[in-house]
């Protein structure tokens, strides 16, 4: 992948240069190129090869179900089209275009990302408000009281995402900082693998839109469940894919930041595909989960304060909940999944392990905006999907607005998800590898100073805290 033109950042540090050596031992790296096997120190358990299996079975069991449930949709749709007016020359054009769209928009953004992070950060977050109340008010425009309502959770959701970028406003230069170190020499050949996850996210994605078109010629509420399984089956492809790319990239990313070897993105990319997929979607499935509760938790310990004494015990049984879940599965385990060859778990609890043993390197972590970063991206594109169907069905065909909209955005969401998931691959690897040997010349002083800064931030609410108590106690 080409080296970003305007890296501010990347210049000064010793980190990034692709070639250098470094006098550390060789690297567990793992697996033996030639062999493409994990070295015997990482060696599963019984029990986690035979989970591993399982989910990879699963995993290919449910591709070749859907492509099965698909197809016959799909026959089963052209042939009863006319009979319950549905048409197919009304319906599929407007989607099937989101979804190019979709992988083009992914394309542009990640570009953007490449030779300006800077400007795309501070875009990201002032752009994907704007685009998600355009759909919002495209779909109050339809006219009907459901498409008004679920226009107005968009509006919402839009006005949630601004007041969010107003809060985070003060991290937006450390955010751009870390990923211009991390992302500024990629791995060889990141580039193709990057373009080959979005090339099959959006063949996928049209595949599947033929069978959603054949569910909704007819109907009836088997066929909603059929688009439901449809639709649960690309969120959970789509994760693994974006996995995958994330455990291959991370992989090599890893070995340049701990090792100063370099490492082909296509290479660890084949290693991944062939020996890791059920490792991937185990943490597919446990990743997801695993957010939405923590999500839930510290959103409860914002809002419960602590000028109650009940609710802030609540909110502390809340936090060592949190604290312990997160070990369960996290994001940056992918790093010594592809790495280590370990079990998605294992590498989930070892490497949040490691980031506790840094004196204030966790919190750093949970103030880490590059997964927010992504999230918001990836709703960008699915909005500028949904807005391209949407307006193409407001004009030719208005029952058909709402869901084509919702389909187009789910599938742009996904397909922008895909998109940059190395930049999250290469932000992973970062503090995986920070976090193994915080000494090592190859890393500046970014981290640390964004740790004594939220140390002195702590020290500052804390005496605040304090202050407030004791003017509270005094008669």
């Amino acid at each position: 992948m080409a080296t970003p033109a305007r890296n501010n950042h990347a210049s000064s540090v010793q980190i990034q240069e692709p070639r250098t050596r470094s006098p550390l031992p060789p690297s567990p790296i793992a697996f033996k190129e030639q062999q493409g096997r994990p070295p015997p120190t990482t060696q599963q358990t019984i029990t986690g090869k035979l989970f591993r299996n399982l989910f990879k079975g699963l995993l290919f069991s449910q591709l070749t179900l859907t492509s099965l449930l698909v197809i016959v949709l799909t026959i089963r749709g052209l042939i009863l089209a006319s009979s319950h007016h549905f048409h197919p020359k009304k319906w599929y054009p407007p989607l099937l275009a989101s979804v190019a769209v979709s992988g083009v928009a992914s394309l542009t953004w990640q570009c953007i990302f490449i030779y300006n992070p800077s400007r795309a950060v501070r875009a990201t977050f002032w752009l994907s408000p704007i685009l998600t109340c355009s759909v919002g008010i495209l779909l109050v425009l339809i006219g009907s009281a459901v498409d008004a309502g679920v226009g107005a959770v968009f509006v919402l959701f839009a006005i949630t995402q601004s007041l969010y970028g107003c809060w985070i406003t003060p991290r937006l230069e450390y955010t751009d900082k870390i990923l211009s170190l991390s992302t500024a020499f990629p791995p060889p050949r990141t580039r193709e693998v990057v373009t080959l996850s979005i090339v099959i996210s959006v063949v996928y994605s049209g595949f599947l839109v033929t069978g959603i078109g054949g569910a909704t010629s007819t109907r009836t509420n088997l066929d909603l469940l059929f688009i439901s399984v449809i639709l649960i089956g690309l969120a959970w492809t789509m994760q693994v894919l974006k996995n995958a790319q994330q455990v291959a990239i991370s992989r090599a990313r890893y070995v340049n930041f701990a090792h100063g070897e370099d490492m082909d993105a296509w290479s660890a990319l084949h290693v991944t595909v062939k020996h890791l997929i059920g490792s991937i979607c185990i943490g597919s499935t446990l990743v997801p989960v695993i957010v939405l509760i923590r999500g839930s938790i510290r959103s409860v310990n914002l809002m419960s304060g602590s000028s109650d004494e009940v609710m802030y015990s609540g909110a502390d049984c809340f936090s060592s909940l949190a604290n312990k879940v997160v070990t369960c599965g996290n994001r940056w385990g992918f790093v010594h999944v592809g790495t280590y060859d370990k079990g998605f778990v294992e590498a989930s609890s070892d490497t949040w392990l490691k980031f506790r043993s840094v004196n204030g390197l966790e919190k750093v972590i949970d103030s880490d905006l590059s997964s927010s970063l992504c999230f918001l991206s990836a709703v960008s594109v699915g909005s500028v999907s949904s807005l391209t169907a949407g307006i193409w069905m407001l004009l030719i065909h208005k029952d058909y607005a709402l869901e084509v909209t919702l389909y187009a955005f789910i599938i742009g969401y996904f397909t922008g998800m895909v998109a940059l998931a190395w930049l999250q691959a290469c932000v992973s690897a970062y503090y995986v590898a920070y976090s193994e040997d915080p000494h090592s010349m190859r890393f500046d002083g970014t981290i640390p100073q964004c740790i004594h800064r939220l140390q002195m931030l702590r020290a500052h609410r804390d005496n605040r805290e304090r202050e407030r108590q004791e003017i509270d106690e005094s008669p």
